[in-house]
Formats: structure tokens, C-alpha cells, sequence
């Protein structure tokens, strides 16, 4: 049975031009880059050719990348080099929907002396710019704020927001995560201090990221270690994964035309045909502002598990919430924070396509999910009791 994967916000496939890329790294390439003969010099090329091409997909500086083992040690490294950097000021600014990755670490600084401000969201995952506007202070050291939804997709308007925060002195980080090689990003016009991208989630391997820090910006490392990555970061380089990673990006630029129009237009088949096709089933997220790749859709008076256990057995991978909590029973903190009914929060689905879907993988969705949503349903006692009145 032939594997169909809508579940490209988790992770996705490490392409087949990175995987070449890769190898010689981890055959003939194998010196150390922070060493000093002929060999080293070879693979401490590659590394910043790596460096380079992940610069040209954010539009930036070499010199303001540096390599991190994830996306969560990049949000780290930029949460606390900020704080670190500002230890007069106490306060830290955040949203409710953001990626364990930064939450998680909002509610550990709020423990342990920090004030820290989650920022609520409409029932579209839109942020509230009026309440965080008002909660800005002088005590304000630093603004996290994710700039795709890792669940709906929902975009905030990270620009506009840096633009503003810049103005009163603070310092605004940005976790991209998602939102790098899915949409355009050009920095070198924007207010953005720093920016955290994972290899993973652009067709690199596991156990790569960057952390883009603008010039001039403030900074205290996270690793302590050795001189690498410019004293930034401490820790001989994954260079395998980084020259993988280099690769990536340059394959992100080049999809970036398809991932926002035969990618957009295979997501909106599915969604459309889906609603069409199933009753009760409502899109959650910002349908005009979000993501190409992604839409989260629930279906009423069901378990989003049952849902993926019945689509495992068709081939089809997706999720019930993002991959990193999907191992608790708990509904989905986005959504709840939505205000997304508890009937229709537990059995939200969320699919994310890559370039690497086709037309006939989704139309087989199409025509094999209606089924598995009405054979949950006749066993659903919520639905019985809203079919009985």
C-alpha cells in the first residue's frame, strides 16, 4: 500500500538532492572545519558555502547565521541571549498559540522571576494587536512571536509588529519555523532582530537549524563551548547535516513559485471537497492569512486519534495537533485558545502537503475520508444524540 503524507508541519521527506549532498560529508569529508590543514579546509568550505545559501533564502548576511542543532535550541539561544542582554528589563511578551518551543519556555521565565505576557488570539488564531500594544512597557526586553501557525497555519503580522517594537527599543525574535521555504521571506528590509528556522521542516535531515541575528544586535550565547560559529554557538559543526541543510534551502527558493500555487491549489482542493463531502466539518485558522501547505480541519463529534488510526490503515499520515504534543490526550492549547468548541477541538485534523504531493494523492483522500468520518460517527454517542435532536 502506497504511503500518502499530509504531514509535511511535522516533518518532511529529506529530498534526494540533500541526501547527495550530504554523503560526501560523511565519507571523504569528514575533517574537523575548525582545524588547519588541506582536508579541514575542504569541509570548512562547505560549511559556509552552507551558510551562504541559507543567507540567500532569508536575504541576509553570511555572517548574521548561525547553525544550531533544531529550531528549539535556535528559539532558546534568541530568548535568552535577548533577556541576557537586557538584564534591567523583566518582562517578555509572547502569544498563547505559540510552538512548545517558546510556550513552554515563557511559562519556565515566568517561574523563575520574569514577567511574562501571553498574548490572546481570535477565533481565527489572529493575534489581539490592541491588547499586546497595551502591554508593551519600558520593563519590555523581549517580543516572541511565531510567524506561521504550526497547526492551522494562521500568519501573524510579524512585519508590522517588529516595526512597531523596534521603535520602543525591544527586541523581537521571530520562530519561522514553519514559515521558512513555505512563503517569502526577504529580512534585510524588515525590523526582525532574529529568526529561527529547523532543517526538518524544509526536506533537510533531523538535527539541524539556524538562527538568524541581525547585525548589531545584542548578543550572549546559548552553548558555551569553543570559538565556533564565530563564538556564537559552542560545538564542532554538524557539517553533514548543515551542508544538507545549505542544500535545502537552495531547493526551497527554487519551489517557492510552486509551493504557493500548485501546492495552494492542491490544499484548497482537499479542504473544499472535504467540507463538501462531510457534514459538521468547519476549517479552523485564518482562511485568507495562512500557510500554502496547511489546513486544520474538525470534524464534529469525533476523536482526531480514531480519525488518524482509521487513515493509518488507508496509507494516509496526518495529525491531530502538532507532532510535538500529539502524545497527549489534552486538546490542542491553539485551539482552545480559539475558543474552538470542545465538540469540534478534539477532532481536528491537520494536513500539510509538500511539493512532493499529487493530484491523484489527494483525490484519494478525497474519496476514501468521507467514509471514515461516517462509520466514527455511527459509533459516536454525542452524534447520535445531535442526529436524535
Amino acid at each position: 500500500m502506497k504511503t500518502i503524507y499530509l504531514d509535511n508541519n511535522a516533518t518532511t521527506a529529506v529530498a534526494p538532492e540533500v541526501v547527495d549532498a550530504m554523503l560526501p560529508c560523511l565519507r571523504e569529508f569528514y575533517g574537523n572545519p575548525s582545524s588547519m590543514y588541506g582536508p579541514a579546509r575542504q569541509v570548512a568550505h562547505r560549511l559556509e558555502e552552507a551558510r551562504a545559501r541559507v543567507a540567500d533564502l532569508l536575504g541576509v548576511s553570511p555572517a548574521e547565521i548561525i547553525f544550531t542543532s533544531c529550531g528549539t535550541e535556535s528559539d532558546s539561544t534568541a530568548i535568552w541571549a535577548a533577556l541576557r542582554a537586557n538584564p534591567d528589563k523583566r518582562h517578555f511578551i509572547t502569544s498563547r498559540v505559540e510552538h512548545p518551543a517558546v510556550k513552554n519556555l515563557g511559562e519556565y521565565l515566568s517561574r523563575n522571576g520574569y514577567r511574562v505576557t501571553f498574548m490572546p488570539v481570535d477565533s481565527r488564531g489572529r493575534p489581539d494587536l490592541d491588547f499586546f500594544y497595551d502591554h508593551l512597557s519600558d520593563d519590555t526586553a523581549l517580543v516572541s512571536l511565531m510567524w506561521a501557525n504550526n497547526e492551522t497555519g494562521t500568519l501573524f503580522p510579524v512585519e508590522e509588529v517588529a516595526r512597531q517594537v523596534k521603535e520602543r527599543g525591544i527586541v523581537f525574535h521571530t520562530d519561522a519555523v514553519q514559515a521558512v521555504g513555505k512563503i517569502p521571506i526577504r529580512m534585510a528590509d524588515s525590523a526582525i532582530d532574529m529568526l529561527a528556522l529547523s532543517g526538518h521542516k524544509l526536506h533537510a535531515p533531523k538535527g539541524v537549524g539556524a538562527l538568524y541575528v541581525r547585525k548589531g544586535t545584542k548578543f550572549s550565547p546559548f552553548m558555551i563551548g569553543g570559538h565556533q560559529e564565530s563564538g556564537r554557538r559552542g560545538g564542532t559543526e554538524n557539517v553533514a547535516s548543515v551542508v544538507g541543510l545549505g542544500r535545502a534551502a537552495a531547493l526551497a527558493a527554487d519551489h517557492m513559485e510552486a509551493e504557493n500555487t500548485r501546492v495552494r491549489q492542491l490544499r484548497d482542493k482537499l479542504e473544499t471537497e472535504l467540507l463538501r463531502r462531510i457534514p459538521n466539518a468547519m476549517i479552523n485558522g485564518d482562511p485568507e492569512h495562512r500557510l500554502p501547505n496547511t489546513t486544520n480541519i474538525s470534524f464534529e463529534y469525533i476523536e482526531g486519534e480514531s480519525i488518524l488510526l482509521m487513515m493509518d490503515e488507508l496509507g494516509i499520515c496526518a495529525s491531530s495537533g502538532s507532532a510535538c504534543t500529539s502524545g497527549s490526550l489534552e486538546p490542542s492549547h491553539v485551539l482552545r485558545a480559539m475558543g474552538v468548541p470542545f465538540t469540534a477541538a478534539h477532532g481536528s485534523v491537520r494536513f500539510s502537503l509538500s511539493v512532493y504531493n499529487t493530484e491523484a494523492e489527494i483525490d484519494y483522500v478525497i474519496e476514501k475520508l468521507p467514509a471514515v468520518i461516517a462509520r466514527l460517527r455511527d459509533m459516536s454517542p454525542f452524534w447520535q444524540q445531535v442526529q436524535t435532536g
